[in-house]
């Protein structure tokens, strides 16, 4: 698993999480707020999409229509090309009980193999900065972590019962700037995805398993499994609540950390272009000892439609 350095702990947030937050409160006008005075195209929309009640019901005739974008952003291995450009920030590491300050970008870049299925390539980016060492005489660290890249490869059509599905390899990258921001292996494995859309309510999981076979003889060997079960709805207003882990079991020390996603995000217009904010609340309800109590975090994400 990845080491990671931390300092003292600090009193209260961090500033480096005050600009996010404070962006979060200036959230601009939502896209349903910016089409108010367009009710006619609105229920247009709905009567294509032969439901009344939801706008997220089923697959719009316009695949850029708001409740189509908002849709596909609650499926991690949809049709859209996307930058989620993401900051989390964790408290309570360590016998310091420092925090952590990481951004990731997140680009994902769907590739159409032939007329039946899709390649979809997600690539995590991390970055740290001023990473605070968890015990008191420790260093501090900032850099690059190990940058890990999936490759899904999913049928166009959805299956009998409406299920999407995707497989393909993961690969992590020991790309890693300072050895206590990364694992120091190359590590490959599965990496599997399955999930149903109806009503406005998306549910699936999420699921790959890495096994290092490359790297540093001075870091520990990479076995771990990584489980997302996920639950999210989208209104009329294209607003989505949303619930989920991002749970790690090391298999080399028989040890889970959990933790629990609370997620509210909003699809809005910024100059014509759709733009997704979210922010999240995290609760690690298992760890190893000394891992994160709980963290907070902010993803602007960049959409861009086929045209």
């Amino acid at each position: 698993m990845t080491k990671i350095k931390q300092k003292t702990k600090h009193v209260g947030i961090s500033y480096k999480l005050a600009f996010p937050l404070l962006l979060a409160l200036a959230t601009p006008v939502s896209w349903a707020q910016q089409n108010a005075d367009a009710p006619a195209v609105v229920s247009n929309t709905a009567e294509k999409e032969e439901s009344s009640k939801a706008t997220t019901d089923d697959a719009s005739t316009d695949p850029d229509s708001p409740a189509e974008l908002a849709k596909k952003l609650a499926n991690p291995v949809a049709n859209l090309i996307s930058v989620p450009i993401q900051y989390t920030w964790t408290d309570g590491i360590g016998p310091a009980e420092a925090s952590q300050n990481k951004f990731i970008v997140q680009p994902v870049t769907p590739v159409s193999i032939n007329k039946d299925w899709n390649m979809i390539v997600r690539t995590i980016m991390p970055l740290y900065i001023d990473q605070q060492s968890p015990t008191i005489s420790g260093q501090d660290a900032s850099g690059i972590g190990d940058i890990l890249q999936s490759f899904f490869f999913s049928p166009k059509a959805l299956t009998k019962n409406g299920w999407v599905w995707a497989v393909g390899p993961v690969f992590n990258y020991a790309t890693a700037s300072n050895d206590a921001l990364g694992s120091g292996k190359w590590s490959a494995g599965p990496t599997a995805l399955a999930l149903k859309q109806k009503h406005g309510n998306t549910v699936g999981i999420l699921a790959n398993q890495l096994w290092s076979f490359a790297g540093s003889d001075n870091q520990a060997d990479v076995n771990a499994m990584f489980l997302q079960p996920f639950f999210a709805h989208t209104t009329k207003k294209f607003t989505t609540y949303g619930i989920n882990t991002q749970s790690t079991y090391n298999w080399e020390t028989s040890e889970w950390t959990v933790p629990i996603f609370l997620q509210v995000s909003q699809l809005v217009k910024i100059h014509k272009k759709p733009v997704s904010f979210q922010l999240a609340y995290i609760n690690y309800v298992e760890k190893p000892e000394y891992g994160p109590d709980w963290g907070i975090q902010f993803t602007v994400t960049l959409l861009y439609p086929k045209k």
